[in-house]
């Protein structure tokens, strides 16, 4: 059994899409971000970067004690380890698929989520920023685009590197892009949609409420923390 500390954001999705995938037993144990869950003790004590998602592994292969696991990249390849599936086992095809994990964890996320945060959350609209991450958030779109002009998916055959960037195109139009510029992109996009695990993965989220308007004091939880806001 995994246990899922989960809320229903991209980061979020990336766990759930692959544990319905793979139809690992899990539960979801939701993580209310916007309300501050994040920062309570028992959550740090599995996920010190107070961020979701986290998991629980209750069964581990090695027969131990539970082991815990925080960051959704970290998560995906631990999960993939566990099951041998959607990480290719040969030096090449595991290269491949990790190097874009990485892109996406490095590149995609921070950068859509600094667009996100100025263009929908930040409490002064700021062009530049906006401009900013908006052209690099297209830029990433590109690169995207042109390695799916080429592989069906983004690593040669359906794996945790397109679980990964797929919920980060999810708001794309919140991103301020638009899919008909990236052909390739969209034709990946929309293979990846209609799959019954991707739609079974989006409707566990339904269960969870968020909203696109956040209160001031759930801005204040979200974008005003500093290392004092920690607990001891």
């Amino acid at each position: 059994m995994i246990d899922l500390y989960y809320w229903p954001t991209p980061n979020g999705h990336k766990v759930t899409l692959f544990l319905e995938e793979t139809g690992m037993p899990y539960r979801i144990l939701p993580v209310n971000i916007g309300a501050g869950e994040q920062f309570a003790p028992d959550f740090l004590a599995i996920a010190p970067n107070n961020r979701m998602p986290a998991i629980v592994d209750r069964a581990p292969v090695d027969g131990g004690e539970p082991i815990p696991v925080f960051e959704s990249g970290a998560i995906l390849l631990y999960l993939a380890e566990k099951c041998g599936r959607f990480l290719p086992a040969d030096v090449r095809g595991r290269a491949q698929v990790t190097e874009w994990l990485f892109w996406q964890v490095g590149g995609l996320g921070p950068m859509a989520g600094q667009n996100h945060h100025f263009s929908r959350y930040a409490a002064q609209k700021i062009p530049y920023a906006i401009d900013r991450y908006v052209k690099e958030t297209n830029r990433l779109y590109g690169v995207l685009d042109r390695r799916l002009a080429r592989h069906e998916y983004v690593a040669g055959a359906y794996s945790i590197a397109d679980m990964a960037a797929y919920p980060w195109i999810v708001p794309y139009e919140a991103q301020g892009q638009r899919l008909e510029d990236f052909p390739h992109l969209k034709r990946w996009f929309e293979a990846i949609e209609a799959r019954p695990a991707t739609q079974r993965a989006y409707a566990r989220a339904a269960a969870y409420s968020t909203s696109a308007t956040l209160s001031d004091e759930q801005k204040k939880i979200l974008f005003g923390q500093t290392s004092a806001s920690l607990p001891p």
